[in-house]
């Protein structure tokens, strides 16, 4: 059996209309000619053979692509994904199983427009794990409003998905959540009505009015300490030094003792009255 080999109008690909149009203009192979190119490819890596099969069925591939154009993505990125699944159900086809290969190349179709999908829906991928993925393409036709899921129909879609409540909802608050822009742009009058940006991510862990609050309440406490040290005497004054604001090298009730040629015992009672006096002054 011979068969032929047609040539795409290259010049009329020039934008997705076209490109629609030219595949659908191809001709649908019938079940003993697929069988035939299916059979060389299988058994001889025809090449020529490859490159028919995919072009009469392009089309299915732009069928298929209608399903998913509710993402927010561009058609033509959607049929050139699954047009990479077409090509590698081609390569993996068995013809002996019978039936038509796009029954078999449907599935690899989805696939690629699938995991093309969860990429660049949103910046973060939305769903990595089995269940998540499932979850992804059947939340979106099950829902009946634009609010979220009621918790009966929760319930519905776990028994009918067989999936667990908690994912359910998890799953849910994934998808309603949009993408913020960390930097929008916003008009000043004040400065020539130029674009300035504004970054902003907001933090929960912080408050900023508390952060504040203890800030200044240290400056506060900084400067009444300094007074108080400065009403004390020069020996006492000296000992609360030596004892406790030296960085290093302190000094023991002992060693000021021999320096004012009185008792450590005196050292202590000056040092506890004037810790005191400070503490009063604070206050």
């Amino acid at each position: 059996m011979m068969y032929e080999i047609k040539c795409l109008n290259m010049l009329s690909l020039n934008n997705l209309r076209s490109y629609i149009y030219t595949v659908n203009s191809w001709k649908i192979l019938s079940f003993q000619e697929e069988r035939f190119l299916t059979e060389l490819i299988y058994y001889n890596s025809d090449l020529l053979a490859i490159r028919n099969i995919i072009l009469s069925n392009l089309r299915f591939v732009v069928h298929i692509s209608r399903n998913y154009l509710g993402y927010g993505l561009a058609q033509s990125d959607l049929i050139q994904e699954g047009n990479i699944g077409l090509m590698k159900a081609v390569r993996r086809f068995n013809p002996n199983i019978n039936v038509r290969i796009i029954s078999f190349a449907v599935h690899w179709i989805k696939s690629e427009m699938h995991e093309y999908i969860l990429k660049n829906w949103r910046i973060v991928k939305v769903a990595t794990t089995k269940v998540q993925r499932k979850l992804f393409f059947n939340l979106r036709r099950k829902k009946k409003k634009l609010g979220w899921f009621t918790d009966n129909e929760i319930k519905f879609i776990s028994k009918t998905l067989g999936v667990k409540y908690q994912d359910i909802q998890d799953m849910e608050s994934r998808m309603l959540t949009q993408d913020l822009d960390l930097c929008p742009s916003l008009e000043n009058k004040q400065i020539n009505k130029k674009k300035i940006f504004i970054p902003y991510l907001k933090d929960l862990k912080s408050d900023f009015s508390f952060q504040l609050e203890i800030f200044n309440w240290g400056r506060c406490k900084e400067g009444k300490f300094h007074d108080a040290l400065l009403k004390l005497n020069e020996r006492s004054r000296y000992i609360i030094y030596s004892r406790w604001l030296r960085k290093k090298n302190r000094k023991t009730l002992y060693e000021i003792s021999n320096n004012y040629d009185i008792s450590a015992e005196r050292v202590r009672q000056l040092e506890q009255n004037a810790i005191q006096k400070i503490q009063i002054k604070i206050k």
